[in-house]
């Protein structure tokens, strides 16, 4: 196993992608998801990330993909930059991976197919608040989510205690929304959408909707998550 520094800077960004795309998880800056990565195509765009940067961007396939899953199917216009955390290499070649998010990304344009993996020119999009929002206002928002996403999670008591550990490192409202988003059970749809808000008030709002409209018998998913497979 390989641990890898996680501090990030969007300096350290070339401004070019390696894309992972996935058909059926929504990526967000803030939390960590693991991977177990066999294709050789995604092989090749894990060892070139760590021989240089350690970066890749977990992306959404748009509708439509499974047409086209072997060759380049489109992509949604906002991914997840990530940063690899640990990874470990299996006897056959393949890879069990912990990557975390680190920022969010708008694509720009494709690059020609000139290696076994995808490369987007993309940007990095920076979170932000309202400039004109009242003292106290994401105080007020934060104390929102936090009690939304606990009533919307009793059948994972477990994340109480974790909940309680990020709220004890001063998280902002920007992560916490981001890490509510990514482990709440919603629909992918939503999921995207939340991704693509760089408004920290109204992708909270967003959230806070999306929370309060889930059927009440469906569970949370589950915290932390298990393994993605490509």
């Amino acid at each position: 196993m390989s641990d890898e520094p996680l501090a990030f800077s969007s300096d350290q960004f070339s401004g070019l992608a390696r894309i992972f795309p996935l058909p059926n998880l929504v990526m967000f800056p803030h939390v960590m998801q693991a991977l177990h990565i066999f294709e050789p195509r995604y092989r090749a765009l894990f060892e070139e990330a760590i021989e240089e940067d350690r970066l890749l961007a977990l992306g959404s396939l748009a509708p439509g993909w499974e047409a086209d899953y072997e060759g380049r199917p489109p992509l949604r216009p906002t991914a997840c930059l990530c940063r690899i955390a640990t990874h470990q290499r299996a006897e056959d070649g393949t890879y069990n991976v912990l990557v975390l998010g680190v920022r969010r990304l708008r694509l720009r344009r494709e690059l020609p197919p000139k290696k076994l993996f995808r490369v987007v020119e993309a940007e990095i999009i920076e979170d932000f608040e309202p400039a004109a929002a009242p003292e106290g206002a994401a105080a007020a928002l934060q104390q929102r989510l936090l009690a939304a996403f606990k009533q919307a999670m009793p059948r994972i008591p477990a994340a109480y205690e974790q909940l309680d550990q990020l709220l004890g490192n001063q998280i902002t409202l920007g992560m916490l929304a981001d890490i509510v988003a990514y482990t709440i059970d919603l629909d992918l749809e939503i999921k995207v959408k939340l991704l693509a808000e760089p408004d920290v008030f109204r992708r909270t709002l967003m959230l806070l909707e999306a929370i309060s409209s889930r059927p009440p018998v469906r569970p949370g998913r589950r915290f932390p998550p298990e393994f993605s497979v490509n």
